[in-house]
């Protein structure tokens, strides 16, 4: 199959989120040959484009209400819009878009029942395992920010009983970890080396997988940590790193960032959990939970909500920073928007000689089962 329309629908999951592809991305795709671009309507008003910003950027868009954009041979947004919207999609149509199959079941068998071909913006990767479309430091920065402001609100500017330092622990020693801990190095930095305290700085801990896995070693890790960062990758979602009766440990001053945000799936058995049981999941629209907060009623039952610390979470990290986060992806993602326009989208080879071609095999659902169901 051929792709002759390409779809762009905004993004509306909340009130806050603001990011469509800027301009840039429809520049770029000036291509000759005969495709038309559906955009819909509004498209960019969130970070201040109209829409002649993109008839100026690329004179083949052509404005159109959300549910005919959805009649494309491809849809292309980065966050994946609701399973009814994906019903709107033609048999054979693409979806270009973070589907993070490792954490959605149910999203991946609707698809195949669809018979949607999927690639995910998430699990494109080079020949090296590494990440190709990715904001680590838009999602680590971001999350670290709130975090640390936070703690220094509920300890009223970092002073810590016994004037000890800052303990701050990251589950996970992936590229969203290792941002995280530059992260908190860089604010902590700027304020203790900018500011007269008694508190003397911060020790920063990050904890692979041999230590995550060990509950005896990371329990007794939490006794002192004051802001406790998920930023791992589960071999199962299932299963939790941080069981709700250890935050009992934490001091009650502790701030648990939450930067992997998997969210709670009710739909599988044994139903996905997060890193740390009973913790909620933010969204753009809010981002910080003290222990009462309402959201704490939404957890499926049978998860233990019983020991609580603020939480501070969002399931879009980087859309904290809009037009920094879509014009970074947009360099990112052209490429790959020109390998499937080019060619036909069921037919790409792992074996090409073209990397980028490689990387959108790996990025599709099939390869992800296969590959998922041989682990």
């Amino acid at each position: 199959m051929k792709i002759h329309s390409i779809g762009f629908p905004r993004m509306n999951k909340e009130e806050s989120e603001r990011r469509d592809f800027v301009p840039l991305l429809f520049r770029l795709l000036q291509l000759n040959q005969d495709i038309e671009i559906l955009v819909e309507e509004d498209y960019g008003i969130g970070m201040g484009f109209g829409i002649n910003d993109y008839l100026l950027a690329n004179d083949r868009i052509k404005i159109l209400p959300r549910r005919e954009v959805f009649n494309a041979d491809m849809v292309v947004v980065l966050r994946t819009p609701e399973e009814d919207e994906l019903k709107w999609m033609k048999p054979g149509a693409v979806i270009f878009s973070m589907l993070h199959y490792d954490t959605r079941e149910s999203r991946n068998n609707l698809l195949q029942e669809l018979q949607i071909i999927p690639f995910s913006m998430d699990g494109i990767e080079d020949d090296w395992n590494r990440r190709m479309v990715v904001n680590y430091s838009g999602t680590s920065y971001s999350g670290v920010e709130v975090a640390f402001n936070e703690l220094k609100k509920k300890t009223d500017h970092f002073k810590i009983p016994g004037n000890r330092p800052i303990y701050a622990g990251i589950l996970g020693f992936g590229a969203v970890g290792l941002e995280a801990a530059k992260a908190l190095k860089y604010y902590s930095d700027h304020f203790f080396l900018n500011n007269e305290s008694e508190t003397p700085g911060m020790i920063i801990n990050l904890y692979p997988r041999s230590i995550t896995e060990n509950p005896k070693i990371l329990k007794e890790q939490l006794n002192f940590m004051d802001i406790l960062v998920d930023a791992s990758r589960r071999r199962d979602p299932t299963q939790y790193i941080i069981e709700n009766s250890w935050l009992e440990e934490m001091p009650s001053h502790g701030i648990i960032l939450d930067l992997s945000a998997d969210p709670y799936n009710t739909d599988i058995s044994p139903i996905q959990v997060k890193g740390i049981e009973g913790i909620p999941t933010g969204t753009l629209d809010q981002l910080v939970f003290g222990p009462e907060d309402p959201a704490y009623d939404s957890i499926p039952e049978g998860v233990d909500t019983t020991h609580r610390r603020t939480v501070v979470s969002c399931n879009a990290w980087p859309g904290v920073d809009p037009i920094g986060c879509m014009t970074l992806y947009s360099k990112q993602l052209i490429y790959f928007l020109r390998e499937l326009i080019s060619k036909d989208p069921e037919n790409l080879s792992i074996q090409s000689d073209d990397p980028y071609e490689r990387a959108l095999v790996r990025s599709s659902l099939a390869y992800f089962l296969e590959n998922h169901n041989k682990s």
